[in-house]
């Protein structure tokens, strides 16, 4: 890694803390919900989502989430909360369909009435983190039409590429690569073993990342689940949190939502150009 600084005020190292899914729609997506099932009720966005609103605005972090555009329709309140409270609401598919599954029409379709549906809310669109990590057919193209800056794909580094902002996310960085049985190989990243890791285990991997940033430099996207903040339980995810406060406090790390990290890789294209690596693994 280079030592050149990379981010406004000569930052070597910028952060990202990002939130997957929102609400029932990944479950609809796969069918793990009785047809008859009520919608606009579930724990993640009732429960969970205010809470964690609330433990951010303590530590004066602004984070991006990335949800589906069904919670346009089901929870269009909280998603204008989200806004209000100084976070980014990004995009996540319409219903957690696995992106590189659909054609680069269907990615399209899915683009428009997403942004659609959020532009109603007074929400824009800046990025996109395609469901499973992968791009698929669409590529870069689709999202530059669509009018997106940056989209946030399996991989590392920050880069450029037509036009689009690429902030990619490792997925040893991710809660859900903790237990999930494909994602084998990012567990053995993070503690040498492929069992399943514990949440403390994984806590202090993302702690060990941070400090790895504050001293290479460099960009690191972490990735949460609400449904998942149970298993991480409150005293780690306040763990986390603070270590993620710290960063922007004591070790010179840009701490941004992806919008805005994304917006500074287009102003300093030269910077970035070809710096983003894919991973092709997905958790699918």
């Amino acid at each position: 890694m280079s030592a050149t600084p990379l981010w406004p005020g000569g930052l070597r190292g910028a952060l990202n803390l990002s939130f997957d899914n929102l609400g029932e729609a990944a479950e609809l997506e796969m069918g793990a919900l009785p047809a008859d099932a009520p919608l606009g009720r579930h724990p993640t966005a009732i429960e969970v989502l205010p809470e964690l609103l609330d433990r951010l605005a303590t530590r004066e972090i602004r984070a991006t989430f990335f949800v589906e555009g069904l919670n346009a329709e089901l929870y269009p309140e909280l998603l204008r909360e989200i806004g209000a409270r100084g976070h980014e609401v990004g995009y996540h598919a319409w219903r957690h369909e696995q992106w590189a599954n659909l054609t680069a029409a269907e990615q399209a379709e899915s683009l428009a009435r997403g942004r659609a549906a959020f532009e109603r809310l007074g929400l824009q669109i800046a990025g996109l983190r395609p469901p499973g990590g992968l791009l698929g057919a669409g590529g870069v193209e689709v999202l530059r039409e669509a009018g997106l800056r940056y989209c946030s794909p399996a991989g590392c580094e920050a880069g450029l590429e037509a036009g689009v902002a690429l902030l990619p996310f490792r997925w040893r960085d991710v809660d859900a690569s903790c237990v999930l049985p494909p994602l084998a190989a990012a567990r053995k990243q993070m503690t040498g073993s492929s069992a399943a890791v514990e949440p403390a285990s994984f806590v202090a991997a993302l702690e060990q990342a941070i400090d790895d940033l504050a001293e290479n430099g460099g960009y690191l996207a972490i990735v949460l689940h609400p449904f998942m903040l149970d298993w991480l339980d409150a005293g780690n995810l306040a763990t986390l949190l603070d270590r993620v406060a710290l960063a922007s406090e004591r070790d010179g790390i840009w701490v941004a939502p992806g919008a805005e990290v994304a917006d500074h890789v287009l102003a300093h294209g030269e910077r970035f150009a070809g710096g983003a690596v894919f991973d092709s693994t997905s958790w699918t």
